[in-house]
């Protein structure tokens, strides 16, 4: 399932949404020119598990380069040692939120803290909303830390952070609706969504992934549990401030039996 739009109005400009998209967009835009040094950045740059479980010890990976050879150049696996940290081992944590691993990855992180993140933004404030993207990116980077502690596989990308947002979005408007396209073959039926529904089915399969899905640490994949630990973060946030009622009031529910068909066409 994708979503395309809902049907809760922003009552603010999401400011604070805005500039993530802004940071990971130009974060991206310096991959891009960083050409072939791209995976260096990624190095410098991104959360290793082993490099922060095993800070003091020297990490030996095997990385393909190009050597010569009588017949011309080939390419071969080389072992080398892992590059330090550009910045404090724990930093990464945060650093590895803006990197991405290509154009579908980075388009679709940002389409779902677009689509989620000015209404959770509306409710939380400037301020609390980024305290919650960020600490959930951080519970997110150590959930994956701890399922995967000999892991020297960079891990990027703000989806443990986004998945805050999205956990946050579900406690605080139960009531939502999603329009969402469910590719079925060569057929794309649209349909309105409870948002619990969508929210649920995307937890559900993350959640389903991580258990039964062991990923070898020393080859890529998607880092299920950051995921899964972003979005109990941002959900466990989300009501410990309702308690609290230091979150803002909610827009006016949508009323029951209202027309559905206008509410998708402006935001």
């Amino acid at each position: 399932m994708f979503p395309l739009r809902d049907n809760i109005p922003s009552r603010t400009v999401p400011v604070i949404t805005y500039a993530i998209i802004a940071l990971c967009g130009g974060a991206f835009l310096l991959q891009v020119l960083a050409g072939s040094k791209n995976e260096l950045l990624i190095e410098r740059f991104s959360m290793i598990p082993m490099r922060i479980a095993e800070p003091e010890d020297p990490i030996l990976i095997s990385s393909p380069e190009i050597v010569q050879t009588p017949i011309g150049p080939s390419q071969a696996m080389m072992v080398r040692e892992l590059l330090p940290a550009a910045v404090p081992e724990w930093m990464t944590l945060f650093t590895s939120m803006f990197l991405h691993g290509g154009w579908l990855h980075l388009l679709g992180n940002l389409w779902f803290l677009y689509l989620f993140g000015d209404n959770v933004e509306d409710r939380f404030g400037r301020g609390l909303y980024l305290l919650l993207y960020l600490a959930s990116g951080l519970i997110a980077g150590m959930a994956h830390l701890i399922t995967n502690f000999d892991s020297t596989v960079p891990t990027i990308g703000a989806s443990g952070a986004i998945a805050g947002v999205m956990g946050a979005y579900l406690v605080l408007y139960p009531q939502a609706r999603v329009l969402t396209v469910i590719p079925l073959f060569i057929f794309f039926p649209i349909f309105v969504v409870p948002a619990p529904l969508f929210l649920g089915i995307w937890f559900l399969m993350q959640l389903l992934s991580g258990s039964l899905m062991s990923l070898d640490s020393n080859s890529g994949g998607v880092a299920w549990w950051a995921h899964i630990g972003g979005f109990a973060a941002g959900a466990a946030l989300a009501l410990g401030l309702q308690w609290l009622h230091r979150l803002k009031p909610a827009v006016d529910e949508i009323l029951p039996g209202t027309d559905h068909s206008g509410l998708y066409r402006n935001r």
